[in-house]
């Protein structure tokens, strides 16, 4: 009897243990831990260089005579009425600052600013023989041209294409030199100076992913520069300068009549291909 009841008690008491760990929570794995990836965004300022091709669209120059006598000289061929001045090479080197925006992080419109400087160093001649065998010679060039510009474009994440238009300046020179028959010096006239004008174009830039290998061409990783992304760009420019009029005095005792007045006019295009460093924005 007594051997009956103590294993009725054992029972009950494994039944009363079954039911208390049914009613504890099941041990599961965790969860697993997804780690977003960061969407780019083309927010915050950047700068870089460049280098940039630049050509002269054909620059016409127009002369006329102050006095009579002169005027009569263009009007008969003696003076180049008009002739034209083209050029082109590779600028030296340029650089670029601006701030970009995106209105959404990902895809979308960007809008933003940029300074670009570029040094051309153009400079051409261009000679006129008259009809009185007199000669005529001019000289055009453009020390350096920058744009300050305002940019909208859309970003397709990590590439954006965009438009620009704002204001374009520069350094240009102008001379005019006129000879006599026997080739002594008779007019001249020189101009150098700051001008302005106008610029617009468009271009595309990409950002590089952070694992590609064109990150360790960047010079400033390797100088302790923090920033976000580097990009690569390339981008047409057309500028203008507008016109000058350059005074092409008498040399006294030798040129005859009151001299002349050459108009020249100052307007191209850039080809740019550069990087940048992009850094946080506000």
């Amino acid at each position: 009897m007594i051997k009956k009841l103590l294993l009725a008690t054992a029972a009950t008491a494994l039944v009363a243990t079954a039911a208390s760990a049914a009613d504890l929570p099941r041990r599961a794995a965790p969860p697993p831990v997804f780690t977003p990836v960061p969407v780019f965004t083309w927010t915050g300022f950047y700068g870089g260089l460049e280098t940039a091709y630049t050509f002269t669209d054909s620059q016409r120059i127009t002369t006329v005579g102050i006095s009579p006598v002169n005027a009569a000289n263009v009007a008969t061929g003696a003076r180049p009425a008009a002739t034209r001045i083209s050029d082109d090479g590779f600028a030296n080197i340029g650089g670029t600052a601006g701030y970009n925006y995106q209105f959404t992080p990902g895809s979308g419109i960007v809008v933003g600013i940029a300074n670009s400087i570029d040094w051309t160093d153009l400079a051409k001649n261009r000679a006129y023989l008259g009809s009185t065998g007199a000669l005529s010679s001019f000289r055009q060039g453009t020390d350096w041209v920058g744009t300050l510009v305002g940019r909208v474009g859309y970003a397709f994440d990590r590439v954006m294409v965009y438009g620009l238009g704002g204001l374009a300046y520069g350094n240009v020179f102008y001379d005019a030199n006129f000879f006599a028959p026997n080739g002594r010096l008779a007019f001249a006239g020189r101009h150098d100076d700051f001008e302005t004008g106008f610029a617009y174009g468009g271009g595309i830039e990409f950002a590089l992913p952070t694992d590609s290998f064109l990150n360790t061409f960047a010079v400033g990783r390797y100088l302790g520069l923090k920033y976000d992304a580097l990009t690569v760009k390339a981008e047409y420019v057309h500028y203008d300068l507008g016109s000058r009029n350059v005074l092409v005095g008498a040399i006294p005792g030798v040129g005859v009549g009151s001299g002349y007045i050459s108009r020249f006019r100052t307007e191209g295009s850039i080809v740019r291909a550069g990087f940048n460093y992009k850094f946080g924005g506000l």
